[in-house]
């Protein structure tokens, strides 16, 4: 028996900032993001918008596909927090329908822990083969203005059901995980934007993919030349290139450039245009390769890397089931994708300062987002959830 991802989705804002209109602002040439962090677009946020509505549009599909009553367990990943005890999920949980009896946990450790509930749901689908476990990431990326990270900003969510005999990729159970105490990225309780140092984080990422690989080597007998292709977490797409790069040297790879690029590029193609999505990047990424590679994928190997600051590191593999281009929601996203709305760099700047409510006081939001499910109020500390 197989376990692993048997559908996938994900949803991401209906505003974006091009990255040229950031450039002009700026006074700066709109290459140093297009080409020098590989980004074009930057998701941002409606006021209506957060972690819960973006988690429950992403994972519609697949309730609807499946069916609530089915579904044992909700894993909800996110370092976008928006309660110090209540679980996300919770909310998703009901927005969605989801049964009485379907447990809720919400996982955190920087844009590491989506694939920690990955894990997590195959382990709980082997030991209970006829549970389906519905692992959602969802995050909101903001930085300081002016600062190196504003263009890297982004949102979005990614929601997998994880089942026996899958129809999309089916997980290895061998992974290489490396763990170390570092400061390269982190968001204190009393700050609502990250403190990163960039040029640290870099080395800590790479650092992580080099000892992740090594684990992974000794718990797997396949190697580096067994990958068709490769995912990495993407906190903007010239990372991922850095990281296919050193693991290619790392291993001695014979393949040219022009080689290496291949393995990657179909899923750095919707992060380039939503902008860094934290634990749903990596996995946005997966959709993106599945639904953009330009040949049949069925029976090849896939090498995931994922990142998380602070840092945890791991590295596995999936296989690409037969037919899998049947389940895919490819045209859905494309859509989606189409239908969003461009923003000024003054838009832009409101919705960045868009109030968010401090001590309890009453805010109502009013509609602004073209999906199914908004935040329409924040009153007495509580956040209240409508379906549009």
């Amino acid at each position: 028996m197989s376990v692993g991802i048997d559908e996938i989705s994900f949803y991401t804002s209906n505003y974006f900032l091009d990255l040229r209109s950031l450039a002009r602002a700026q006074q700066t040439d709109p290459d140093k993001y297009y080409v020098g962090i590989g980004q074009e677009k930057m998701g941002m946020a409606a006021p209506d918008e957060d972690i819960v509505t973006m988690a429950a549009n992403a994972a519609l599909p697949l309730v609807d596909t499946v069916g609530s009553e089915r579904i044992s367990t909700l894993l909800f990943a996110t370092e976008t927090g928006i309660d110090q005890s209540k679980a996300a999920g919770i909310y998703v949980h009901r927005l969605l329908g989801l049964g009485a009896n379907c447990r809720v946990v919400e996982l955190k450790q920087a844009c590491y822990s989506a694939t920690a509930a990955v894990q997590m749901a195959c382990a709980l689908v082997a030991r209970q083969p006829e549970q389906k476990v519905l692992v959602v990431a969802s995050d909101i990326a903001r930085y300081d203005l002016d600062t190196p990270g504003e263009a890297t900003q982004g949102c979005g969510a990614v929601a997998m059901m994880i089942s026996a005999n899958p129809r999309l990729v089916e997980i290895a159970p061998e992974v290489g995980n490396y763990t170390e105490d570092v400061m390269d990225f982190w968001r204190p309780n009393y700050r609502s934007t990250a403190l990163v140092d960039g040029k640290y984080s870099t080395k800590i990422y790479l650092k992580s993919l080099k000892k992740a690989w090594e684990n992974f080597r000794e718990a797997s007998s396949l190697t580096f030349g067994d990958f068709s292709h490769f995912c990495y977490h993407l906190p903007f797409g010239r990372m991922a290139q850095k990281a296919h790069q050193q693991l290619a040297r790392v291993n001695k790879s014979e393949l040219g450039a022009e080689q290496l690029e291949q393995q990657i590029e179909a899923s750095l193609q919707y992060n380039r245009i939503i902008g860094n999505s934290y634990t749903a990047s990596m996995y946005i990424g997966l959709a993106s390769l599945l639904e953009n590679s330009s040949h049949d994928l069925a029976g090849q190997r896939i090498g995931f890397f994922s990142y998380g600051s602070g840092c945890v590191a791991e590295f596995f593999s999936g296989r690409v089931v037969e037919g899998y281009e049947r389940h895919l929601y490819r045209d859905a996203h494309r859509r989606m994708l189409e239908a969003r709305q461009e923003v000024s760099y003054d838009e832009y700047l409101a919705l960045y300062r868009y109030p968010d409510p401090r001590d309890g006081e009453h805010l109502d939001i009013p509609a602004s987002t073209t999906g199914r499910f908004r935040l329409a109020a924040i009153s007495h500390h509580k956040r209240e959830y409508v379906v549009c």
